[in-house]
């Protein structure tokens, strides 16, 4: 069973910085495209960021120039770096990997924006 755990959320004031980072839980081949959503309440989860294993990126527009998203295929890791953050950046934020047909999810990190 893969698994993937994110780190790095936190309370940051509007204007801060935090880097989420994700790893598998163990170890796990052919991983595809990677990405970052997030979850603020009341709201569907929607997509922030992605990278495909070449290196290729897309944003949301909510979150151009601000964050930005990479990986380390050697290692199986993710990580977005987020800048400038806003409060209406507060949510919960998910890892996702894709393994051929398949999607995996962290449990999820808390990222607040408030001051």
């Amino acid at each position: 069973q893969v698994q993937l755990v994110e780190s790095g959320g936190g309370l940051v004031q509007p204007g801060g910085s935090l880097r989420l980072s994700c790893a598998p839980s163990g170890s796990i081949f052919g991983i595809g495209a990677m990405g970052w959503y997030r979850q603020a309440p009341g709201k569907q989860r929607e997509l922030v960021a992605s990278i495909t294993r070449g290196g290729s990126t897309n944003y949301a527009n909510s979150v151009k120039g601000r964050f930005t998203i990479s990986r380390d295929n050697a290692k199986n890791t993710l990580s977005l770096q987020m800048n400038s953050l806003k409060p209406e950046d507060t949510a919960v934020y998910y890892c996702n990997a894709k393994i051929t047909i398949f999607n995996y999810w962290g449990q999820g990190t808390q990222v607040t924006v408030s001051s």
